[in-house]
């Protein structure tokens, strides 16, 4: 009796109503929206507007899901297209069955297209969104646990998966959970990304081939421990030889582009920088009135005060002349009668002097 192992789901698929709701979908959808999320705060970090991710997915996502389809089908046409089969099965992603390698291939047109529409190079938007794809993809690989699929050899270790549908020719028991190794891996794919992004300040498509490179070592040693059905080719299953490929191709992108164009993109999207400006510019300006407001309410708050206090001044020294103008031992009604006259000399010699 195993005392420890990871359960399978007894279904993959919830019913609200007549809605199904699919684990396998589920964990697709929610990938997207992490890779966009992600990608949308790399992407104004190095410049960019944001939102402008999410238009170019709008390209890239169904781009990506046409190509990891169409490469699973082609790959294992067997299972829609040979005796007994059906070929309307080959429309139904729900069922689980997307190539990475079709999905980062054909999404990458997609995001051409949405980047040249946008005028935006494509290699720096992809740079932007390599971790967010390997976020994706690590969430993504939970689809298969809740299909039970594309588990690895039978073992009996503490974290081994147990399989108990019968189904496709399944035989239940206990498996390397493949699906979890994977989602590890990328995991730490995007984590290794996005330390050497920063380190190295990597530019012009160089992130985006090191997500490449990274991932396909694990996918080779993940793949080798896979029991499910799949083409051999010199005793190598083909996603080995798939991921051996595109693993000498990132290495050599890496290498040719560090020499040809170093460092990275000073400009990643045109006139996002005068944006920004413009935006910093209003606020300046906003705060510079307000400012200017404040110091007119205080000088007018300080005008009346500073009058009367002069008025005062003033007022004391006529007094002071009026009353050392008045004879000595005059009494109150001789002052009395004083003061409008000095008061009159004083006006008289004020005009003269104006």
């Amino acid at each position: 009796m195993e005392l420890a192992y990871i359960p399978s789901p007894s279904h993959g698929v919830l019913y609200l109503g007549p809605i199904p709701l699919r684990g396998y979908a589920f964990c697709i959808i929610i990938g997207v929206f992490v890779a966009v999320w992600l990608g949308n705060k790399r992407w104004v970090a190095r410049g960019g507007r944001a939102g402008t991710v999410a238009d170019i997915a709008v390209w890239a996502v169904p781009f990506g899901l046409v190509g990891g389809r169409l490469y699973h089908v082609i790959t294992d046409y067997e299972l829609y297209f040979s005796e007994g089969r059906d070929w309307v099965d080959a429309f139904k992603v729900w069922q689980g069955g997307l190539g990475i390698w079709g999905a980062v291939a054909l999404g990458a047109v997609g995001a051409w297209i949405g980047a040249r529409r946008r005028g935006i190079p494509l290699p720096a938007y992809a740079d932007a969104v390599a971790p967010g794809i390997a976020f994706a993809q690590a969430i993504g690989r939970w689809g298969n646990w809740f299909n039970q699929e594309l588990y690895g050899r039978e073992t009996h270790v503490p974290w081994a998966l147990h399989i108990t549908s019968s189904e496709g020719g399944r035989v239940p028991g206990y498996y390397h959970p493949t699906f979890l190794y994977e989602s590890l891996w990328c995991i730490g794919v995007a984590l290794l990304v996005m330390w050497a992004d920063r380190r190295f300040r990597m530019g012009h498509g160089r992130a985006f081939a090191l997500y490449v490179a990274a991932y396909c070592v694990g996918r080779g040693w993940i793949e080798y421990m896979r029991v499910d059905d799949a083409h051999h080719i010199l005793g190598l299953r083909l996603n080995d030889w798939t991921a051996l490929i595109v693993f000498l191709l990132a290495v050599v992108y890496i290498v040719v582009s560090a020499k040809k164009r170093p460092g990275r993109e000073a400009v990643v999207e045109p006139g996002a920088a005068a944006d920004a400006s413009g935006d910093a510019a209003d606020g300046t300006g906003t705060d510079a009135e307000a400012e200017a407001e404040g110091d007119e309410q205080t000088t007018g708050g300080e005008e009346p005060a500073a009058a009367a206090k002069t008025g005062d001044k003033l007022g004391g020294k006529a007094g002071d002349q009026g009353a050392a103008k008045a004879p000595d031992g005059a009494g109150d009604d001789a002052a009395a009668e004083a003061e409008p006259a000095a008061a009159a000399k004083d006006e008289a010699e004020s005009a003269k002097k104006g």
